[in-house]
Order: structure tokens, then C-alpha cells, then sequence
């Protein structure tokens, strides 16, 4: 791997879609901790959560080459797991009791809707990088799973501070995203 674990996300992202597998291996390494603590969490299910993460890396490295990450690149792997929790989470509660067509009718794997969520997902990543810098590391730090606590820890701020920031951060993405899904979806 040589020097490459202390180059940034954007010039790692830059090697990889030029087929770099040492540089897929530094981002890999570097966030794989992270993102499976986080679907661990939210699955409750340590096996479920390495599946996840694995797939996520796995679609990564096949779409390399057409990958277009605008924003953040821990900011895009967190919203990619959260999108593949919420499918496991749908396909348990549908084996349990709800209908398997009204899920997937949600969150299918056609190619369509990978779009659609594709284009959302730039969308939200283009909004959380037009955020006033506090809110937007507040916004990323808890999307990452932390505490308010651990937040104004690491920020330097108050838990009341966090919590208007977060506040603000939300109320801007929810319009943002709320006007380019009306048109998204008319």
C-alpha cells in the first residue's frame, strides 16, 4: 500500500476509478470499522451487519469506474448503509407479518429505483455540503451514530448547541430534499 493510507478520501476515490485496488483496500480499511459499528446498531445483528457492509464495498468497487461521489465520502457510505439496513430491516418485518410485495414495492432492487435513490442520495450529499460548516459536521457526527454528548465533546460546543445545529441541519435537508422530491415524484 506503500503511501496511500495517508492520502485523502478525494485522491483514494480519484485511484480507485482507475481500478487502484491498493486504494480500495486504505478506504476499506479506514471506514470499515465505522460503517459496521453503525449497521450493527441498527440491526442488532452482528452477522447481518458484516453482510451489509460487505455488500456496500463490493458495489462500490463493481460501479469504480462510473462512481461519482460529490460530497463527503464517509457522509455517502453512511447513507449507503443506512439505505441497505432499511432493506433487511423490511425484508425481516415482511417475513414476519407484512406484505413482501408492499415492501419491495419500497425499496426493489430494479434498476430504476437504484437510480431514483442514486439520485436522491447525490441530492442529499449536495445539500449537507451547502451547510453552514457547524451544522454540517453535527449533522455528519450524528449521522455517524454519536451521541450529543460525544458530539459537543469533539466539537467543543454544548449538547444545546448540538441540538440547534442538528435542529437547523434537519429543517434545511427536509426542504431541500422536500421540494426535489415534489418534483421527483410528479
Amino acid at each position: 500500500m506503500g503511501g496511500l493510507h495517508t492520502f485523502d478520501d478525494l485522491k483514494l476515490l480519484s485511484l480507485l476509478q482507475d481500478g487502484n485496488a491498493s486504494a480500495f483496500d486504505v478506504l476499506y480499511n479506514r471506514y470499515w470499522d465505522r460503517v459496521l459499528s453503525l449497521a450493527c446498531r441498527k440491526t442488532g445483528d452482528l452477522m447481518e451487519a458484516e453482510n451489509i457492509v460487505q455488500d456496500v464495498f463490493v458495489s462500490l468497487w463493481k460501479r469504480r469506474e462510473s462512481l461519482k461521489i460529490n460530497g463527503d465520502f464517509a457522509n455517502y457510505l453512511f447513507i449507503s448503509i443506512k439505505y441497505r439496513v432499511l432493506k433487511v430491516l423490511a425484508k425481516r418485518a415482511s417475513s414476519r407479518s407484512v406484505d413482501l410485495e408492499q415492501v419491495s414495492g419500497l425499496l426493489g432492487d430494479s434498476p430504476q429505483e437504484y437510480l431514483e435513490f442514486e439520485e436522491i442520495r447525490e441530492r442529499l450529499e449536495m445539500l449537507v455540503s451547502k451547510l453552514p460548516e457547524k451544522s454540517r459536521l453535527v449533522y455528519q457526527l450524528k449521522n455517524e451514530d454519536k451521541s450529543y454528548k460525544e458530539i459537543a465533546a469533539e466539537l467543543n460546543l454544548s449538547e444545546k448547541a448540538v441540538d440547534a445545529h442538528l435542529l437547523r441541519a434537519r429543517r434545511k435537508l427536509r426542504i431541500g430534499l422536500g421540494s426535489f422530491l415534489g418534483d421527483f415524484l410528479l
